[in-house]
């Protein structure tokens, strides 16, 4: 499930409990009126319901939900438990985690909130640290439940004080030879990080980044899908609490022990790889610097990334197509990846793939920023890009697509680059009517408002701004 919706206030659930009650005594509701009473009222006054059990009195009460059912007999077992679990313990908290996973798996049910509310993270957390690797279906089945309850900043903010990161990098590191152990603990990381610059601070401290490169090195044992999303996580800027976040450092740091490169190995396996749309975009995460970007395409990153995006084509892969095309356009912010990627016919390869994709806008859309990024300050491979036929890419597409404002609005910055230096793709855009398509994208679009007065400025026209 989702994050729930954002409050200022809390309840606890003998408070909520205590108001139905009252709703029923006091003021002599009937039991259901006395339930939606005390949900409305306290929604209007800003209180977070989630993880409170709402049920009316009489007809149960919060402790018979299931999941707090599960969550007490779990704490009962943890706590005669002496850090070690007998077999029949064993057993019966593989089924209480298989009861966990069902009903917080339920979209909407509101159920991982409830367990978070109850203690769930932190006693998932000692559980955790209790199982040995060898048991490895109970450990899977733990860390499956604990992912579930990681869904926003409260839950991950306990999991962090209750020496969540601590204890599932111990498990890694115990169960390198495990890939389900490897799969559900890095899925655990993934959710634990999402939102979190703190957390990816601590993971980062216990040598995340090691383990990581550890497992992207044996992945000829067999694919670990998480890892990736690891990575992306990891170095994603998504704490809205912190001003400057740390992970352009992260990256570096990726790249350094060379995790850039195992990426890059992941990519060669082409269409026929499981791993190849999520290990594209790990790498563009990495691919923070020129540096980077330059160290990839000498580990023959660009010549794999050409390949699959000929192969998309051929095969009418859009997911690939689009996520390779994305990884390409960072690639080729580095001036020497532009020469490179030019000189390996990658214009000609990326119109070929417009044409192959001419009715998904989806496509296209991906296609144009890199030709602009190729493009910039670079009249040669802007005379390049209109031999290989962009100019008519720009003016087909943003005909046949004019409700599309993100292919509108990157084919206006594409064309501004082909025409800023090259006065004769200027004539020839022209002659081809691109005034009055990139003026309609202007006058229809908010967003295309500015792509679109540049571009009319480069294409030399004095009414631009008009």
């Amino acid at each position: 499930m989702g994050p729930p919706t954002k409050t200022n206030r809390a309840i606890s659930q003998d408070a909520f409990d205590e108001l139905v009650k009252e709703n029923m005594e006091d003021l002599g509701m009937d039991p259901t009126e006395a339930l939606q009473d005390a949900i409305d009222t306290l929604t209007l006054q800003g209180v977070d319901l989630s993880g409170i059990v709402t049920c009316v009195p009489g007809e149960g009460n919060a402790g018979d939900n299931p999941v707090i059912l599960c969550l007490n007999r779990l704490k009962e077992l943890e706590s005669v438990s002496n850090d070690l679990f007998t077999s029949n313990d064993m057993n019966e908290i593989l089924s209480l985690f298989g009861k966990l996973i069902e009903v917080c798996s339920s979209e909407g049910s509101g159920n991982s909130a409830i367990a978070v509310k109850n203690g769930g993270v932190q006693l998932l957390c000692s559980i955790c640290s209790k199982i040995p690797t060898e048991c490895s279906q109970v450990l899977v089945s733990a860390l499956k439940t604990l992912a579930l309850l990681l869904y926003d900043v409260s839950s991950t903010e306990i999991f962090r004080s209750s020496s969540g990161p601590t204890i599932l990098v111990s498990i890694l590191k115990g169960g390198s030879e495990s890939l389900d152990i490897l799969e559900c603990g890095f899925t655990v990381l993934a959710a634990a990080a999402t939102g979190n610059e703190i957390l990816k601070e601590s993971l980062m401290e216990l040598k995340t980044d090691e383990l990581i490169l550890q497992v992207l090195n044996a992945q000829s044992k067999g694919s670990v899908q998480s890892v990736y999303d690891a990575i992306r996580v990891l170095l994603t800027p998504d704490d809205n609490r912190v001003v400057a976040s740390q992970v352009y450092g992260y990256a570096r740091r990726f790249a350094k022990i060379g995790i850039a490169g195992a990426l890059v190995e992941s990519l060669h396996g082409g269409l026929t790889s499981p791993s190849l749309v999520s290990a594209s975009i790990a790498l563009k995460a990495v691919a923070v610097n020129d540096e980077i970007c330059k160290s990839i395409a000498e580990k023959g990153g660009i010549d794999a990334v050409l390949r699959c995006i000929d192969d998309s084509g051929e095969q009418g892969n859009k997911l690939v197509a689009k996520t390779c095309c994305s990884l390409l356009s960072k690639l080729a912010g580095s001036d020497s990846n532009k020469s490179t990627i030019v000189e390996k016919r990658g214009m000609d390869k990326l119109i070929q793939l417009s044409a192959r994709f001419s009715d998904d806008p989806s496509v296209l859309q991906e296609v144009m920023p890199i030709i602009t990024v190729l493009c910039l300050r670079s009249p040669d491979n802007a005379a390049r890009a209109i031999e290989a036929g962009a100019g008519e890419l720009a003016i087909q597409a943003m005909q046949k697509f004019p409700a599309s404002q993100l292919l509108q609005r990157n084919s206006c910055f594409m064309i501004r680059n082909l025409v800023a230096r090259n006065p004769e793709n200027r004539t020839l855009l022209l002659s081809q009517g691109i005034e009055k398509i990139v003026r309609r994208a202007k006058e229809n679009h908010e967003t295309c408002k500015e792509a679109a007065t540049d571009a009319l400025r480069d294409l030399g026209l004095d009414n631009y701004n008009s």
